[in-house]
């Protein structure tokens, strides 16, 4: 339950994240920023002593499939997102969100082919400022030419409940 109405709150709080203190100058808003290539044989560096809490892997029933973990070591934290794209369309992007404490919040835009390859997703590693129990992960994974959500993983998302 607890996993549940953090992802209702992280879900609710990201688009607030990137809302601006002082008001925008520009009548027309900003496009997000180019995504980040990933090659398919990306292989994400290891860190000793690193540990990661993840979500459950998750897929859609469009073909994307993908798993968001919070990864801590060295004093540092970051965000995570495995995926395979197999709907055989390239996909607008994957945008990885680091959610931290005081409202911290770090945002990656990872392009994804229609390669159907794992691939990697990652924040950069910023300075450990909580617990790592503070920190969640959110990744969303959206079709091409302003196309609907396909999917969207969590770090701490709740399992299924038993029927």
């Amino acid at each position: 339950m607890t996993g549940l109405a953090a992802v209702v709150v992280f879900t609710v709080l990201l688009p607030l994240a990137g809302a601006s203190a002082e008001p925008e100058a520009r009548s027309a808003p900003e496009p997000p920023p180019a995504p980040v290539p990933v090659p398919a044989d990306a292989k994400a560096a290891p860190v000793p002593g690193a540990s990661a809490r993840c979500g459950p892997e998750l897929r859609s029933p469009e073909g994307v499939e993908a798993q968001t973990c919070v990864l801590t070591g060295g004093g540092r934290t970051w965000a995570r997102a495995y995926y395979r794209n197999a709907t055989g369309a390239e996909l607008r992007s994957v945008v990885l969100a680091l959610l931290g404490p005081a409202g911290r919040t770090v945002q990656m835009y990872c392009a994804v082919g229609a390669e159907d390859e794992p691939g990697v997703c990652e924040t950069p590693r910023e300075r450990s400022r909580g617990k790592a129990g503070e920190y969640a992960a959110v990744s969303e994974f959206a079709a091409a030419q302003d196309g609907p959500l396909l999917l969207r993983s969590g770090s701490n998302s709740a399992a299924p409940a038993p029927r």
